[in-house]
């Protein structure tokens, strides 16, 4: 299902990195994120929903642009 606010996720296994692009054009890197956390947000039903209660309260992050 398509998110009203998330566009795309894309996670990098290197640095645990999952960085999510929003709807609206900007771009943040939340840091130390789990392979496993982004696994679950890519199967969640609401990837807004999920993004709010599990990866902004939990990781620290970096807007990109």
């Amino acid at each position: 299902m398509p998110s009203s606010v998330v566009a795309a996720i894309k996670y990098d296994v290197s640095s645990s990195t999952l960085r999510v692009i929003y709807v609206s054009g900007n771009v943040y890197d939340y840091k130390k994120v789990p392979e496993e956390i982004y696994k679950k947000m890519k199967t969640a039903s609401s990837k807004g929903e999920f993004l709010n209660k599990e990866i902004k309260p939990n990781y620290e992050f970096e807007k990109i642009k």
